[in-house]
């Protein structure tokens, strides 16, 4: 007899439908799965067997076949169990189940029949959603995720017991739901604030403009100086999330099953900052069955690479695609994918090896050459494609002493959001453009035009500090930002000569 019914699998971050199709026939006992199956797959013939007879059933002792279709693309994971047992079940005529057809049906089997967790179920209820298929049953860990797909009903499941209880109608519970609003807005809360970091009011500047704008920035300064304090209160005064942006990026950390089973949405920007040990596959995503990396988790946030110096420089170097593209192309011999990437790159760094070379209470153990071998671990390509270089001093007994908060996050938050009103209204006919970071060279021309006394000035600039093409549109977006902060519709001298002045790698006293 054979017997279909309805999974789904995940591509990159997108799911499509499997069809599992279970056959049993009158030959010498066999289990064979065919249609590209993994390693996790093929190994479903041991949990699927001993789930089934510890729920009481019986395993078929024929010859069983399960096939997966399309059958010309490979299938991981775990998610397939339950769908098998079930096939399994109705193929050996154990149990009679109609409308099959109108359920999607995902979860591992432990060897006692508990269905357990799985990763992508976001993914794929949005894609049941758009298929139309109206039901859905899922592991009781992942119902939360589930549910934030809404137009489809999601039925918890505990163990393959209860699956067939549901499917065969003799339990009628409740489709799982969720308040997504409710839920949105209650998460919106990020743990640390601005007003915190003591001192560092032009750092906070700097960090101002760079979120205003969606510009990349760079901090220069010894140690202790508050580099990474300031780095992690960044996400803290970025526009919230918007539903469409969390649903995309949730969708990437369940993929990578890195989302919590009590936080089926993220609602506040992600922050990554890895370890400088991490390799190209851990930062930009890989393996022989590519996953997400660091700069696909950090999609909609700010990835922060501290001590960058110490970075592999090959793979610093696979950042600039998605830098420039807001993606990242992995390429296999079996599949290519490509995952979303549009992040805020925060980097930090100590100007020496010793770290006090600008610290001018301690002195620096460096040589020049050190120094200069130091700062070229970061390559020229790589430098312009940072908007911001600023250097962050250390703090005085002063700065350190004062009881007087600074300006929250909140209020900062307020001036990006006016900011990004500003251009979401100047590029409102254009969809690929969100911020001014993004602007391509049409866009710069058409609204970064610079008065007499501005171009002079960057004329001096170019001369004086040799900056490439690239560093001259930086430098011209940047000042676009500025201008939209004090809410100027033409940028200015004042303007053009704070967006110099966050080029400070650009000197030569750093490149030696």
């Amino acid at each position: 007899m054979l017997a279909k019914l309805r999974s789904m699998a995940v591509l990159g971050i997108d799911a499509y439908e499997i069809e599992i199709e279970a056959d049993i026939s009158e030959m010498l006992p066999s289990f064979t799965i065919v249609g590209l199956p993994d390693g996790a797959v093929r190994e479903s013939r041991e949990r699927v067997m001993s789930a089934i007879k510890n729920c009481g059933f019986d395993f078929p002792s024929r010859k069983v076949t399960i096939n997966m279709a399309p059958a010309d693309i490979k299938k991981e994971g775990s998610a397939f169990d339950l769908p098998i047992a079930i096939g399994l079940l109705m193929a050996s005529s154990q149990v009679a189940i109609e409308g099959i057809d109108r359920y999607t049906i995902l979860g591992e089997l432990s060897l006692d029949g508990t269905v357990k967790r799985v990763k992508g179920v976001l993914s794929m209820a949005i894609k049941a959603r758009e298929m139309g298929i109206p039901k859905m049953i899922v592991p009781r860990e992942n119902a939360m995720e589930a549910s934030v797909a809404e137009g489809v009903s999601i039925y918890p499941v505990d163990n393959l017991t209860d699956a067939l209880q549901l499917l065969q109608g003799e339990t009628s519970p409740e489709p799982y739901t969720t308040d997504l609003k409710a839920l949105f807005t209650t998460a919106r809360n990020y743990h640390i604030d601005f007003k915190d970091v003591k001192g560092q009011e032009h750092i906070k500047r700097a960090l101002l403009v760079a979120a205003a704008g969606g510009h990349n920035i760079l901090m220069v300064g010894p140690p202790g100086s508050g580099k990474t304090m300031l780095a992690r209160r960044f996400p803290t005064i970025l526009p919230d999330l918007s539903l469409d942006e969390a649903l995309e990026t949730t969708k990437i950390h369940s993929v990578a099953g890195l989302l919590d089973p009590d936080t089926p949405l993220l609602a506040t920007r992600p922050f990554r900052s890895p370890h400088h040990t991490i390799s190209d596959a851990g930062l930009i995503g890989g393996g022989s069955y590519p996953r997400p990396g660091e700069v696909s988790l950090s999609h909609h946030g700010v990835l922060f690479l501290d001590e960058l110096p110490e970075f592999n420089k090959n793979v610093l170097e696979n950042l600039r695609q998605p830098l420039e593209d807001g993606k990242v192309t992995i390429s296999r011999a079996a599949v290519s994918l490509s995952y979303p990437a549009r992040f805020m790159l925060a980097v930090a760094l100590n100007p020496c090896p010793c770290g006090y070379f600008t610290d001018p209470r301690h002195e620096c153990s460096c040589r020049p050459d050190q120094i200069q071998k130091y700062m070229a671990k970061i390559s020229g390509p790589l430098l312009d494609r940072i908007d911001i270089h600023v250097e962050v001093p250390a703090l005085s007994y002063e700065e350190l002493a004062q009881k007087q908060p600074g300006r929250d996050s909140a209020s900062l938050r307020e001036e990006v959001i006016a900011a990004r009103n500003r251009q979401e209204a100047r590029f409102s006919r254009d969809t690929k453009i969100y911020c001014n970071a993004h602007m391509e060279s049409r866009h710069v021309k058409k609204h970064c035009e610079l008065d007499e006394a501005s171009q002079n000035l960057l004329r001096s600039a170019i001369e004086k500090l040799g900056l490439s093409a690239r560093a001259y549109d930086r430098i011209l977006k940047v000042s676009r930002t500025v201008a939209d902060l004090a809410g100027e519709k033409q940028i200015q001298a004042a303007h053009v000569a704070e967006a110099i002045q966050y080029r400070s790698l650009d000197r030569k006293l750093w490149l030696g």
